[in-house]
């Protein structure tokens, strides 16, 4: 009974995943990632068919489908992402091409899962900037408060695990000087949390802050607090 329970389970499972469907905006890699390690451990490379998923386990296959051309290509989830509203998937961009968006740079996709993959591929550990050796047992302090801040920071990126952003922050706290700030975000149902760095009273200050963050964190974007 438990052999069967659980092959039932097991069907459930993969039946659900198979049918899952989404529709969005496709984006895909820019050249400056060739060879830079994506979040399964493989390195990114233009001429592979591999794409970036926030939730799909890694070793998923995709169909997805340019909904102005009607051309589709297969992709394997090697990497998470991307972290902008709207945005499904982040593709390579042999996969981009294939699709025929190169030019415009996003397209209007499905995505269809046809091969759950076999789920042996784990997630690497969030790089820290000091590679922090994690203890059994970590405490934090916190001082929380609720902001409306003004004028713009430096996002280092967005994380779904809470103890990773924890320590990134106090790594970034003791290494620049800098006030910490946390976005909560929500997209397609799923919670993010933004890590953004600094205060500055104008753009320029900003971005000579992003320059100094760019060689350990290559993504760093500015952001206006008014518009968040």
């Amino acid at each position: 009974m438990t052999k069967l329970y659980l092959a039932s389970l097991l069907s459930f499972c993969i039946v659900s995943v198979l049918a899952q469907v989404q529709t969005g905006k496709a984006s895909f890699y820019a050249d400056k990632f060739e060879g830079v390690s994506t979040a399964s451990g493989e390195k990114y490379r233009h001429n592979k068919l591999t794409g970036a998923h926030k939730t799909l386990p890694f070793g998923t296959k995709v169909r997805v489908t340019n909904l102005d051309n009607n051309q589709s290509v297969e992709v394997t989830i090697n990497d998470r992402g991307p972290y902008v509203e709207g945005r499904v998937i982040d593709l390579s961009k042999e996969a981009a091409e294939k699709l025929g968006f190169i030019n415009k740079g996003l397209a209007d996709v499905k995505l269809e899962v046809v091969d759950p993959g076999d789920g042996k591929t784990k997630e690497q550990p969030l790089r820290t900037i000091d590679q922090v050796t994690v203890e059994e047992k970590e405490f934090y302090d916190f001082e929380i408060s609720r902001l409306k801040p003004k004028g713009f920071g430096v996002q280092i990126g967005t994380y779904m695990e809470l103890v990773n952003l924890m320590r990134l922050a106090d790594n970034l706290k003791n290494s620049y000087q800098k006030q910490v700030r946390v976005q909560v975000k929500v997209i397609n149902g799923v919670k993010y949390y933004g890590l953004i760095l600094g205060q500055f009273s104008s753009r320029s200050k900003a971005e000579d802050f992003r320059e100094e963050l760019r060689n350990k964190f290559p993504d760093v974007f500015i952001v206006e607090y008014d518009r968040l």
